[in-house]
């Protein structure tokens, strides 16, 4: 017992002297720390902090195929509070009260972003995108307040405002749905901007650039020290449209000053497919999505936008220029003689009732009906022929059915016809059968669908499916990647003598008839008008063209629509003219009065 007495002690002696020594070392450091070198472990302990102010990357521009930037950036400016700075609720509510006139933000805001900054001890952005304006007032600002500070970024900008709006899209903030739904591999961030509509949207992949980073060593109060690192942003890809901006700009003005402001425009190459312009109005100003956050007007904008793209989801009866199918249906039946002669009265008697003309035309051949667009003729040959054989041909080239345009929310349209009837086990009547040879009744369009239309009669029968993107180049690797490529989707394989007797009749249309609006010297230009009867207001003017320099094939078709425009020749061939004159280069003459012959004044 004894023993172990005396064992108990001695250990607890040692373990007091062990005690007492690491107490003294300790005790040492301390003093080593806040006494001996306390001046060089405060310094330590100030540059032992990082911050990380990310950067956005440029978004890769957009160029039309003639080598306009449509879609660029434009300097913008970042301001973060750095969390690391004075705490203090005084210190933070002045400089709140300081700032939030520059960024369009209460104070209540910017007092609550930088209570978020004191909260986490990380760098929080009071606000993003602000204008050159704005940050001259905040960099003099950093003198004053440690623990802000100034990053340069950029925005996207669409320097032509409304051009080609309804195909370009918009960009705006990513949400938090969208956030999970992205690869982080992309590094988006919940404050990142993305693709919402369009162009912006679908190849938001390769717009996106790769985002950079400045990281700062600050104190404890803030103040920047050095910069550790300037991750530098590599910007997005650069996408090439095949629009031509001539004669997209030619059709946007030309609908912006029709008689309602309101209708669509579709041009394409009628030997690829290729967009050459795509247009709805009204149009709106995507910079209005990424206005500088201190542009206090900006938001009410966004309320009064038009994102309905009519020019490929505006359905709408064909009208006259319809009668090139009926015309195409007699031919290929190959019993109808083109010199022969109609009377036209100014109505026609079908036996249950009597459908009128809209005038009063005499005796007229098929190229006189054609260029005239008499309805008595047309009425007198669907009656020859039955509805069968144009709805044949009206399925040759691919009507009631989508382009194929790589754009969300395209419509078909509708197929007439007996067939469709029969399927739905419902009576076709002879008045159906008048109605779809004047393209009237259940028959709708597009605007594309109609062009489509006019390029496939361009090429003899290659129907197209449109596309509006030639290629991609990234400017981090200099790659190309071709994206456009010629489709066709079906071949409309009617006579080649009917096809020659339809341009002949196009081309008296344009010299003669209700198409002289785009008689252009130097051109061969084949061309139909359109006036849509509508029973909830005024009638819409259709016109639909194509071609050519002379000895040459046609290289551009084209389809304009005016809603509410009342007539196809003086509504919608203004527009059509300006378009051809646009992509020929040819300067525009003085104005010709063109007297009112069309189909204008339907009954």
């Amino acid at each position: 017992m004894q023993v172990s007495r005396i064992l108990f002690n001695r250990r607890l002696k040692g373990l007091f002297i062990i005690s007492a020594i690491a107490g003294g070392i300790i005790a040492l450091r301390l003093a080593d720390i806040q006494v001996i070198h306390h001046n060089a472990y405060l310094q330590m302990a100030e540059r032992n902090r990082t911050q990380v102010l990310y950067q956005t990357a440029p978004r890769g521009r957009v160029f039309t195929s003639d080598g306009v930037a449509i879609a660029s950036n434009s300097p913008s400016f970042s301001f973060y509070y750095l969390g690391v700075g004075n705490q203090d609720a005084q210190y933070l509510h002045k400089l709140a009260k300081d700032v939030a006139p520059h960024m369009n933000r209460s104070e209540d805001e910017v007092f609550q972003k930088l209570q978020q900054g004191v909260k986490t001890g990380k760098a929080v952005a009071l606000a993003d995108n602000l204008s050159i304006q704005s940050m001259v007032a905040l960099k003099e600002l950093q003198f004053y307040y440690p623990g802000v500070y100034l990053v340069e970024e950029t925005k996207r900008d669409y320097p032509y405002g409304e051009f080609a709006s309804h195909l370009l899209g918009y960009i705006g903030q990513m949400d938090e749905k969208e956030w999970r739904a992205r690869d982080n591999k992309m590094g988006y961030r919940l404050n990142s901007k993305l693709g919402k509509n369009g162009i912006e949207k679908k190849f938001e992949t390769s717009l996106k650039g790769r985002d950079g980073g400045v990281y700062l060593e600050v104190d404890y109060k803030g103040r920047v020290h050095s910069l550790i690192q300037d991750k530098k942003w590599a910007a997005g890809s650069d996408v090439y449209l095949t629009l031509n901006y001539d004669v997209q700009k030619a059709a946007e003005e030309g609908l912006k000053k029709s008689k309602t402001g309101r209708g669509a425009a579709v041009a394409l190459d009628p030997r690829t497919g290729a967009v050459l312009a795509l247009v709805s109005a009204p149009a709106y100003d995507p910079n209005i999505f990424v206005a500088y956050s201190d542009d206090k007007e900006a938001q009410k904008k966004k309320k009064n936008i038009n994102e309905y793209n009519l020019a490929i989801q505006g359905t709408y009866p064909p009208a006259s220029t319809f009668k090139i199918i009926t015309g195409a249906a007699a031919l290929e039946e190959g019993n109808i003689n083109v010199k022969h002669k109609v009377t036209c009265t100014g109505k026609y008697d079908s036996g249950p009732r009597i459908f009128k003309c809209w005038g009063t035309h005499g005796p007229v051949d098929f190229f006189d009906g054609m260029s005239n667009s008499c309805d008595v003729y047309f009425y007198a040959l669907a009656s020859q022929i039955g509805a069968a054989p144009i709805e044949r041909v009206e399925r040759k080239f691919m009507f009631g059915r989508q382009t194929g345009i790589d754009l969300p929310g395209e419509k078909a349209g509708n197929l007439y016809g007996p067939t469709r009837r029969a399927r739905n086990k419902t009576y076709w009547f002879v008045g159906d059968t008048l109605n779809l040879s004047i393209g009237q009744g259940e028959l709708l369009v597009t605007p594309i669908k109609l062009a489509q239309f006019a390029a496939a009669l361009a090429s003899r029968g290659n129907v197209y499916r449109p596309y509006y993107v030639d290629k991609i180049v990234s400017n981090q690797t200099g790659k190309t990647e071709v994206i456009g490529k010629t489709e066709i989707l079906q071949h409309a394989d009617l006579k080649p003598e009917t096809y020659d007797t339809l341009f002949q009749a196009l081309k008296y249309t344009v010299d003669t008839g209700t198409a002289r609006r785009v008689k252009i010297p130097g051109l061969n230009v084949y061309g139909k008008t359109g006036t849509a009867q509508n029973p909830h207001g005024a009638d819409h003017g259709w016109f639909m063209a194509f071609a050519g320099k002379e000895g040459e094939d046609p290289s551009i078709a084209l389809a304009v629509f005016v809603e509410f425009g009342e007539g196809g020749s003086s509504a919608a061939g203004p527009i059509a003219r300006e378009m051809l004159e646009a992509y020929f280069g040819l300067q525009k003459p003085a104005e010709v009065e063109v007297p009112v012959v069309a189909e204008e004044e339907q009954p």
